[in-house]
């Protein structure tokens, strides 16, 4: 008998059409395998931890969702569909340490870029363990910034969008663990 209300069972969820969830974890930060941005399913590319100091103090897990997964970030940089990049925070994190972050992220082209690296550092607040910023790039039309789920506006310019990305993508990421990861290796 009890077999049978198994089966039964098994049954019903699967016409009921209720899905497992799935996803990947990084740290013990759990993310989905699929997210969308304006109906495109977007498909989780890896995961990755920044660490900062000589110390490797963990400071969030990022995450990179693409249109077409690929461990060449060339290809990922490249391509005109859209991307989305969560950072969750593991420990608190000051609005000015974020700014300064972007600040030595567009270093070598931050006058290129003054107006949109301004209002993106007006968008930062302190993050809090827990917290997250998302980044979606929509091309054509930028990057959408939330923070901790308020939406804050979008940057125009795929030129930006592209540098912006290329902060974690790029020949001088944060720490190289966290471009590997993010291109599909092994989480920090």
């Amino acid at each position: 008998m009890k077999p049978n209300l198994l089966l039964t069972l098994i049954s019903v969820i699967a016409m009921l059409g209720v899905e497992v969830v799935h996803g990947k974890e990084c740290n013990g930060v759990k993310f989905p395998d699929e997210t969308q941005v304006d109906g495109i399913n977007l498909t989780l590319n890896g995961l990755g931890l920044r660490q900062a100091t000589m110390f490797k103090v963990k400071v969030y897990i990022a995450a990179l969702y693409v249109a077409k997964p690929s461990n060449d970030a060339n290809v990922i940089l490249g391509s005109n569909t859209p991307k989305e990049l969560v950072l969750h925070f593991v420990r608190n994190v000051t609005a000015s340490d974020l700014n300064n972050a972007w600040e030595e992220g567009f270093d070598k082209q931050a006058s290129e870029f003054k107006d949109p690296l301004a209002m993106l550092k007006g968008w930062m607040t302190d993050m809090k363990t827990g917290q997250r910023l998302v980044f979606v790039h929509k091309p054509g039309a930028g990057i959408q910034v939330d923070v901790n789920g308020a939406a804050k506006g979008t940057i125009k310019g795929d030129q930006f969008a592209k540098a912006f990305l290329s902060i974690w993508l790029g020949p001088n990421p944060p720490n190289p663990g966290l471009k590997t990861g993010l291109l599909g290796g092994a989480c920090g």
